[in-house]
């Protein structure tokens, strides 16, 4: 089972903002739209994913690490490095 089984639903909310709001700037691009605007609402998108993102990590942490933590060994050895990876690609987007 995933770690954010119970966050589900949050998230898919989340994303369909998301998804509105990259849907809303192409239609931005399309008429127009004063830049400043598009990349207000490029500014707000990227925000909606990373929200995401940040819960997702947050879930990976508190179940799937933890529970590698208690059995330890290679198993724990390989969640903390998927965490750090994980870390690491969110710091550098």
């Amino acid at each position: 089972m995933v770690g954010y089984v119970e966050d589900k639903e949050v998230l898919l909310k989340r994303l369909r903002r998301a998804e509105g709001q990259v849907r809303g700037i192409h239609r931005m691009i399309e008429e127009d739209t004063y830049c400043i605007d598009v990349l207000t609402q490029v500014s707000a998108a990227t925000k909606a994913l990373e929200s995401v993102a940040l819960a997702l990590l947050d879930d990976h942490l508190t179940h799937c690490v933890a529970e590698a933590s208690r059995e330890g060994g290679p198993v724990a050895d390989e969640k903390l490095r998927e965490a750090s990876a994980a870390i690491a690609r969110l710091v550098r987007s």
